[in-house]
Formats: structure tokens, C-alpha cells, sequence
């Protein structure tokens, strides 16, 4: 299926590893020219050139999102794009008894950083009359743990965010979504996983990791792991015409693990 993004610009915030690289990578596969940032540009740079080594269009771009004065740069650097996709985010460690500062730090983090890129690129996007926005939150969001309320909270924002933002863009030819990974096969999940295999003289191989995960650590009906490529998958649809009717949607993609409809 041509997705029909030939030459359609997307920022895809964090995207100098993990998931968001893989959604970098799919939307230059679908012809989009890509933005790949990160707060350092070497990194941003290390994924934009293995993008462009396949023959595509990816651009390196570095900023801290995490300021309005680093996302201004961001936008001013760029200039206007078509899709904007919020993927940056931080699963940092904490517990009902961390300081409320910590709190307010993953907030700026993960909810106000797609805030102020919004603020800045919607704009252009309604001069246009076409654009689209993706946030990428969590299936955690549906089924919080004890431990680091304080990011479940602000990956469920993104949620509530999604909606309001759709409403404010009625009838504009923009469209939001939201998207809410289970876990993903990114390179420090593999390592992670591989490591304690290792710790404990059971087999180390992804596949038979794989199978573990899936099937017996955090189950899921279809019995894999997803990778960052899978999530590229889904935000390139979203980003597309072939997308053009849904809007103001949370989508779970989690191979079926989550245990709410919600």
C-alpha cells in the first residue's frame, strides 16, 4: 500500500534511538523527508546518515524540547512540516515518596515538551489545511503501577491531550492520535534482557528470549515482541491520507497485552 507520503516532512521527537528511530526510519521508507532528533546532534547525525545510507531523506536536528526557548530553535531550524510526531519521553525511577519536583521534571519531559512543538508547528499546519499529529504514550497508561506514578500519570495526560488537541483543530484537515506501545525489542530492552539470561546460565538468543517475554514475563496473545519498526508501522498509517478518518484516537499496540479496553 503507497501510504502517499512522498515529500512530506516529519519531525519525530527522540528519535536518535530506540523506538523513535524506528519510526524514523519507516516514514523515510514511505518516501517522508525526516527531521531525527535528539539533544545531541552526533547521535541525532549517527541515525540520520544510516537513513540516508538506504537512499532516503533524514536530517539531523538537535534542541532541548524540554525549554520553549529549545523548542523555538528546533522549529526555527526546521521550518514547516507536515507531520509531527511526539515520541520523546522518560521512564525514570521514582515512588509516591519522591519529591514533587520530580514530578514536575517528568511533566516537562513527556507532556509539556509535545506542548510547545505543537504550539509551534499546528500553526503552519492550518495555513495549510493538512497536517498530522501522533503522540506516543504507553499501555501503562490504562494500568498504572506502584512504582514511578509520576511517569504513568504523565504518559495518561497524553491521552486526555489527544482529544482535547482534536477538537481544538476541528475542521482544519489536521488530525491527532495517540499511540500506546506495549514493550518494544529497542537495543537497551534487548541488552537488558540478554544480560540477565546471561546472570542466569539460561540461553541468551533474542528468539529464545523472545519466547519468554512473550509468552510467559509479560504475556501477550500474539506471542512476540514488537520492535521499533512495528511502532513506525502504525504512525506511518496514522500520518497518511489512507488515516484521513481516524482521528482524536488512542490506539494500543501491545500485541494484546493490555487488560483494559480503554
Amino acid at each position: 500500500m503507497d501510504l502517499e507520503l512522498r515529500s512530506k516532512r516529519a519531525l519525530v521527537t527522540g528519535s536518535s534511538r530506540g523506538t523513535g528511530a524506528g519510526i524514523a526510519r519507516v516514514l523515510a521508507r514511505e518516501g517522508a523527508i525526516v527531521f531525527v532528533h535528539g539533544f545531541e546532534r552526533e547521535a541525532a547525525e549517527t541515525v540520520a546518515r544510516s537513513i540516508r545510507d538506504e537512499g532516503l531523506d533524514a536530517r539531523a536536528v538537535a534542541g532541548d524540547i524540554k525549554t520553549d526557548a529549545g523548542a523555538r530553535a528546533i522549529a526555527a531550524e526546521i521550518g514547516e512540516i507536515d507531520v509531527l510526531v511526539n515520541n520523546y519521553g522518560v521512564a525514570e525511577g521514582g515512588s509516591w515518596e519522591s519529591p514533587t519536583s520530580d514530578w514536575i521534571d517528568v511533566y516537562e519531559k513527556n507532556v509539556l515538551s509535545g506542548v510547545r512543538l505543537v504550539q509551534a508547528f499546528t500553526p503552519g499546519m492550518k495555513s495549510r489545511g493538512w497536517g498530522r499529529v501522533v503522540f506516543v504514550s504507553t499501555v501503562g497508561y490504562a494500568r498504572p503501577n506502584s512504582r514511578m506514578p509520576h511517569y504513568y500519570a504523565s504518559k495518561m495526560a497524553l491521552v486526555n491531550m489527544t482529544l482535547s488537541l482534536a477538537k481544538e483543530l476541528a475542521y482544519t484537515g489536521i488530525t491527532v492520535n495517540c499511540i500506546s506501545p506495549g514493550i518494544i525489542a529497542t537495543a537497551e530492552i534487548r541488552e537488558m534482557f540478554e544480560r540477565r539470561a546471561i546472570q542466569k546460565g539460561e540461553p541468551a538468543d533474542w528468539a529464545s528470549l523472545e519466547q519468554k517475554i512473550a509468552r510467559g514475563e509479560m504475556p501477550n496473545p500474539a506471542g512476540i515482541v514488537g520492535t521499533p519498526e512495528d511502532i513506525g508501522e502504525l504512525v506511518a498509517f496514522l500520518a497518511s491520507d489512507r488515516a484521513r478518518y481516524v482521528n482524536a484516537a488512542n490506539i494500543r499496540i501491545d500485541g494484546g497485552a493490555a487488560d483494559s479496553t480503554h
